[in-house]
């Protein structure tokens, strides 16, 4: 659901799991989220986007296609 997101993912070799367990939430929960199934809230996104150390918007990272 959001291209940006996952190819940052990829390209730093994080996994869903992973990325999930420093959010403090369940894969599971992580997975609703990016897949459109929950709402993911702008206090979320920033913490993917800090996560990640990923150097664009939050618009940019959460663009849907």
């Amino acid at each position: 659901m959001y291209p940006n997101l996952e190819a940052e993912m990829a390209r730093r070799k994080v996994t869903r799991l992973e990325l999930a367990a420093k959010l403090k939430m369940t894969a599971t929960t992580l997975g609703n989220k990016l897949n459109g199934k929950s709402d993911i809230s702008l206090p979320e996104c920033l913490a993917i986007k800090k996560e990640l150390n990923i150097n664009m918007t939050v618009d940019e990272l959460f663009k849907t296609d």
